[in-house]
């Protein structure tokens, strides 16, 4: 992605972001819908930690985010507090149909703030992200228990997916924009707003498959 420098601030600004929960549910799809919007149904796990790269432009500010994409195996590796060293953004993510990947958020919570603060390292921001929204016919996670986990540690949540791309780009973008101290305004956030294809199957004589599209609602809770 080619990254045009405004000539008032020309200085790219850096930030690392990491992301953690448990295996399988949508870590790596979502960093790799919103670094090259792709997606693959074919499932491979991360082993300790892929880092990938993103430079993004907000405002006058040319961004160059580093995403630490880490194993669902590391909650109890020695190397996690490696993993969350200097961390600007940690996102804590589960998969809406999956209870047990939200099961053991807390458990993540919990540890990463145990190793923040007994490391004495910088306070990250730290985020939820509610995969699979596409998927609410198949909820396995109640939204009172979601809410009440939310509420409970002041936590704020974004309900995405990367299989259609719904909100990743916005949430990640209104999460850097934060860094910065900045809001982004209705028309920025209508463009980071995924555009979701639908099928719709008509059952006629013959049946025919058409596509359209719909805008995407806002699925964020606070």
């Amino acid at each position: 992605m080619k990254v045009l420098l405004n000539q008032h601030n020309s200085k790219e600004k850096q930030f690392k972001f990491v992301i953690v929960g448990e295996q399988a549910c949508g870590k790596s799809s979502i960093v790799l819908r919103y670094c090259h919007d792709e997606f693959s149904r074919q499932y491979y796990p991360t082993v300790g930690v892929d880092i990938f790269l993103k430079r993004t432009l907000l405002d006058i500010h040319s961004v160059r985010l580093i995403i630490w994409d880490v194993s669902g195996n590391s909650l109890s590796s020695s190397l996690l507090d490696k993993y969350l060293y200097e961390a600007d953004v940690v996102l804590l993510i589960f998969d809406i149909t999956n209870s047990n990947s939200f099961t053991t958020l807390a458990t993540w919570y919990y540890t990463i703030l145990n190793i923040i603060n007994n490391s004495k390292f910088r306070k990250p921001l730290i985020f939820v992200i509610a995969n699979k929204c596409d998927m609410e016919h198949q909820r396995a996670v109640s939204t009172e228990k979601q809410n009440k986990f939310l509420t409970e540690n002041h936590l704020v949540a974004y309900n995405v997916s990367s299989r259609t791309g719904e909100n990743v780009t916005m949430c990640l973008q209104k999460i850097i924009a934060k860094l910065l101290g900045l809001k982004l305004s209705k028309n920025e956030l209508e463009i980071y707003q995924k555009t979701v294809k639908a099928e719709v199957f008509i059952n006629q004589a013959h049946q025919v498959r058409t596509s359209y599209q719909v805008p995407s609602s806002i699925c964020q809770i606070q």
